[in-house]
């Protein structure tokens, strides 16, 4: 029996090689496996809703400098994202869907890197239209908070928010069917290789 902690000899990635048939086997059973655990314990699904985000900041700060127009941007990006993750509309969702707000926040829903354009409200659930109609609800709730903080005062006037796409929304699963089966595949492969060089080299000779 080879020793774990020793570096392979050329006899041994020889003996590997002629064994290539019971190594590409772990691989394809691996896969199965892999397949398998996705048919039985499926991951749940990703729902994306898009707001389009315009901070205009030409009309805003026409004469400033560059410094002061990433300070601008900052600023703005900031309280947009407080705003998609604040206790009124965590609130309003978890009263709607009956999800505790923590849950919400943790687990369930996802916001995009927040910058100037498109804004992408992400939720998972193992229901895809309930996926779909938080991801929806939550897009659709931001952009009207929104529109409330620009009339009072709380977010930059020329800010503009536009729901973009919050039906129809493109779903699929968190974790695809093929990262399942290259996982499955690589592990139960790597296993079968260790098999042939750790243990007893005569049974496949």
């Amino acid at each position: 029996m080879n020793d774990l902690f020793t570096a392979p000899s050329l006899d041994d990635l020889v003996r590997l090689l002629r064994a290539w048939r019971f190594w590409v086997l772990g691989g394809l059973l691996g896969a199965l496996l892999g397949a398998a655990l996705h048919a039985i314990l499926p991951p749940r699904h990703l729902a994306r809703a898009t707001v389009n985000v315009d901070f205009n900041l030409e009309q805003a700060w026409p004469q400033e400098t560059d410094r002061q127009h990433f300070y601008y941007l900052e600023r703005e990006s900031r309280k947009l994202e407080e705003i998609a993750w604040s206790d009124r509309i965590m609130d309003q969702l978890s009263l709607d869907y009956k999800i505790p707000p923590a849950e919400l926040r943790g687990e369930i829903l996802q916001l995009s890197q927040p910058a100037e354009a498109g804004w992408h409200f992400y939720a998972e659930h193992q229901d895809p239209q309930v996926a779909a109609a938080l991801a929806s609800a939550w897009a659709e709730a931001f952009t009207v908070r929104v529109q409330e903080q620009i009339e009072s005062g709380g977010v930059n006037e020329f800010v503009k928010v536009e729901t973009t796409q919050s039906a129809n929304l493109p779903i699929e699963r968190r974790i695809a069917l093929s990262s399942y089966l290259l996982a499955g595949s690589m592990g139960l492969l790597t296993l079968a290789a260790f098999f042939v060089l750790f243990l007893d080299p005569k049974r496949f000779r």
